[in-house]
Parts: C-alpha cells; sequence; structure tokens
C-alpha cells in the first residue's frame, strides 16, 4: 500500500486550483461539492468555471501563479499543461508541507485523487495510487452499478440512532452484532423500498427490546489454491462477518487481507514436522472460541474436505453442540491444473481422475498401488514433494513405464506459480536441478503432454 486512503474534511475550507480550463474544471467540481472555498489563479479562465468557483463563495485570480498564492491553502492541485509550472507548484507545496495533488503526475502528488461513488454520507473510493485512473474508474462504474443509491438513506437513518445504540448495547462487540443482525435483516430492504418510516419505526423497536447475543458459530471456509479470485461469494461474506479467522499457512496472504479488517487473527499453519498447534488443539480452539460466542472463521487452504482435515474439526464441533457452516472452496488439484494449463480429465486421455495423498499419518507413501496404475487416468498427489523419490519407485513398480509424463506445480494459481515437467523416469533428477518450495502438486499422466499447448497463466 503506496497511500493511506483518508476523509478529509474541507468543508468552508480554503483551497487553490493553479489552472482555469478543462483539466482543472473536474477538481473544481470535486472540491465544490465537497463544500470548500475554492480559489482558481490562471491567465485565463472558462467563463464556465468562473461562474462556479464564485457560485460557490469562491475567487478568480487572472494571472500567473505566484508562490505566495499557496500561503492560506490547505489543499493545492496544478491543473495545467504547463510541466513545468506544475512542478514548481509542487515543489512549493512540499517545502511548506501543504498536501498537493498535480494533475495526471502522481510522482508530483502528496495526495491522490480516488474515483469516487458517491452515496453520501456513504462514500467508496477506488485508488490505483496514480498508476492507472482509467482502472479505478471502470471498477467505480461497476460499483456504480451494483450499490444502490438508498444506501446513503440507510447510512443516515443508522447514524441517527448511534447514540441509542450506544447506550442499549455498551460492549462495542454485542452493539457491532446488533447493527449487523439489522443490516443482515430486512431494514435494508425497506430503506430500498422507499419505507423509509417504517425502517425507523423497526429499528427503535428493536433497541428498545434488544434481541439476546447469537450464539457462537464456526464458518469452515475453504480458501482455494491462492488466487483470490477463486473465492466463493458466500467464502467472502462469512470471512466479512467473523469475530475471529483462524488460518493455516495454506492461505495466501491476499486472501487473508480479505478477512475483516478488525477481526483477531490465529495462525495454527502446519508445516512437515513443524505444527504450530496440532490438530486436536486446533478443534478444541475452536469449541471454546464458539463456545464464547463469537463467530469464528476457519480459513483452510483448498478445500477444507478433501485432504483438509476438516471432517475431523467439524465432527469435534458436532460432538459439542457447536452450530457451523461448511462453504467448500476450489480444491487444489482443480485450481492448480486449470492454471497450469492441464485438464485432468480428457476423452483421448483419461477417463478419470484420483486424488492421493503422499504425506499420511506414519509419514510414508503407503497407498494402494495397484489402483493407481490404471490406464487412462490421471493421478494427483497432494503433499508428495517429499516422498516424490518413492512415489516414482512404487508407480514404475506397479506398472508405469518411465515414459509416463509428470507434472510438478508449486504455488499453483499465484503470481509465484512454478511448473516443472518430466517423466517418471527423469522428474526425481530434474527436481534436483530445481527445487519447488512447497506446497506443491504432482500429477502424473497422458493429460500432462497437453500443457505444451494449453498452458495460458504464468510459468
Amino acid at each position: 500500500m503506496h497511500t493511506l486512503p483518508l476523509g478529509f474534511r474541507l468543508d468552508g475550507e480554503p483551497c487553490l486550483v493553479v489552472g482555469g480550463g478543462e483539466i482543472a474544471s473536474r477538481k473544481i467540481a470535486l472540491l465544490l461539492r465537497a463544500g470548500a472555498r475554492v480559489t482558481v489563479v490562471a491567465p485565463e479562465v472558462l467563463p464556465v468555471l468562473r461562474a462556479e468557483v464564485e457560485a460557490g463563495q469562491g475567487g478568480v485570480l487572472a494571472r500567473a501563479w505566484a508562490e505566495g498564492d499557496i500561503a492560506d491553502a490547505v489543499l493545492v492541485i496544478a491543473a495545467t499543461d504547463d510541466a513545468d509550472l506544475n512542478a514548481r507548484v509542487s515543489a512549493a507545496c512540499r517545502a511548506r508541507r501543504i498536501p498537493v495533488n498535480v494533475v495526471d503526475a502522481p510522482d508530483l502528488c502528496t495526495v491522490i485523487f480516488p474515483a469516487i461513488v458517491d452515496r453520501s454520507p456513504l462514500l467508496i473510493s477506488v485508488s490505483s495510487n496514480g498508476e492507472s485512473p482509467v482502472l479505478a474508474r471502470l471498477l467505480r462504474s461497476q460499483l456504480e452499478s451494483t450499490i444502490p443509491a438508498a444506501y446513503g438513506r440507510l447510512a443516515t437513518l443508522l447514524g441517527s440512532f448511534r447514540r441509542e445504540a450506544k447506550t442499549a448495547f455498551p460492549d462495542v462487540p454485542a452493539r457491532r452484532a446488533f447493527w449487523e443482525r439489522q443490516l443482515a435483516g430486512a431494514l435494508p430492504e425497506l430503506v430500498f423500498a422507499g419505507r423509509d418510516q417504517e425502517a425507523r419505526a423497526q429499528l427503535a423497536q428493536a433497541l428498545e427490546n434488544p434481541e439476546q447475543p447469537p450464539a457462537g458459530e464456526v464458518y469452515l471456509v475453504g480458501a482455494g489454491p491462492g488466487d483470490p479470485d477463486l473465492l466463493t461469494f458466500k467464502a467472502l461474506r462469512l470471512m466479512q462477518q467473523a469475530d475471529v479467522v483462524v488460518y493455516d499457512r495454506l492461505v495466501s496472504p491476499p486472501i487473508l487481507d480479505m478477512c475483516r479488517r478488525d477481526a483477531e487473527r490465529i495462525y495454527v499453519g502446519k508445516a512437515r514436522a513443524d505444527h504450530a498447534l496440532p490438530q486436536e488443539s486446533i478443534n478444541a480452539l475452536l469449541v471454546r472460541l464458539a463456545k464464547e460466542g463469537k463467530r469464528v472463521c476457519r480459513l483452510k487452504g483448498g478445500d477444507p474436505f478433501i485432504f483438509g482435515r476438516g471432517g475431523e474439526e467439524i465432527e469435534e464441533l458436532a460432538d459439542a453442540g457447536v452450530p457451523f457452516q461448511v462453504v467448500p472452496g476450489i480444491t487444489a488439484a482443480s485450481g492448480c491444473a486449470a492454471y497450469a494449463g492441464i485438464p485432468l480429465t480428457h476423452r483421448d486421455h483419461a477417463q478419470s481422475v484420483r486424488f492421493v495423498t503422499g504425506h499420511l499419518k506414519d509419514g510414508t507413501p503407503d497407498l494402494p498401488w495397484e489402483e493407481l496404475v490404471h490406464p487412462n487416468q490421471t493421478l494427483v498427489l497432494y503433499m508428495g514433494l517429499v516422498s516424490l523419490g518413492p512415489i516414482r519407485e512404487q508407480l514404475l513398480r506397479h506398472g508405469l513405464t518411465e515414459a509416463t509424463p509428470v507434472a510438478m506445480i508449486s504455488k499453483g494459481t499465484t503470481p509465484q506459480q512454478q511448473v516443472l515437467t518430466g517423466t517418471l523416469g527423469d522428474i526425481v533428477e530434474k527436481l534436483a536441478g530445481r527445487p519447488l518450495p512447497a506446497p506443491t502438486l504432482i500429477i502424473v499422466g497422458e493429460v500432462v503432454r497437453l500443457r505444451e499447448r494449453l498452458s495460458w497463466f504464468g510459468a
């Protein structure tokens, strides 16, 4: 994050805009909407711009900019087509520590104007830190089409009851839970339908007769293999409302960043021979947090029911009488294979696919090898990086040939994705020459040959 988004109160505050043409007009319009007292300095100023500024109790200085013009300003905008002038304005402001924005020159700015979705008093801003204003405006347009204008009225309604809610719920978590219950119920729809008085009456009644705080609950959420765009809508919604996030090492940082900002985060990651918490302790932790009345998001890489030990965790929750929900995620086999350009099934190469783990409880790949060497079958091995040598030996011993294609996908679906391909005859040696970091998925079968033509993402 290169800039910190902040709300800037400008009502009645003096702001200076250097420039009086089309470039300046967009910025001046925003300043006037925020209630700023705008002064424009430029040898020539568009008549319509002059009229807007003067109507907003501002002024126009029809001359060249002078350094003294910035003396009283709380914000300065340089909006001319003269790069040298813009640079001088920026330097003068920086010297006096006055916030400055230079249009289309992010390196000269100390503040950036985001693209804004205005649902006052609710404001949503999108910024690319000046790297791609067009992209920011495109995202704003998408948000504009999905966020009803009535959200502003909803925000005003909620704000008018803040004092009453604080009195009814002195405890912050209880007060937050109350508001979340109201927003998850019928209240927003009443406002969106224009039934504001009915919504106000309903909210007043809810505060007069406060509901009992909800019991704790656990959300077992599959985070997918790494790309945050692969999250389901339900996963994201529950991640945003959880009080506590219990996550493992396979959850990528961009996905963790999508959880609610003020949620408590507890790391329980497990790597080979290095467990932050043993599984039994994780199970007990989930039960304890839920019984404390907290909403717990148990965030697991991939899908929690495919080699994720999610079944063990909800067994414990069920035995303890703790309510839970399960949100499937895209498992690593599906996500990583797709991003590597390897279809797990194909009419000409594989009519079935088998998922197995290369690391069992005793640390050895003790698998039903006779079933795994079935012709026209794709074999996917999770957690098999360390056991690759013994796995190869067993597959060869039970009937596969050294020419059988193999792919190893490290950190699949992320920008750090690496793919190493070879055959059962040479993959161990190739891995020795090009080590891959965990997590790494292994795919064995004829479908691997398609990667050369179908690869589309990253390495």
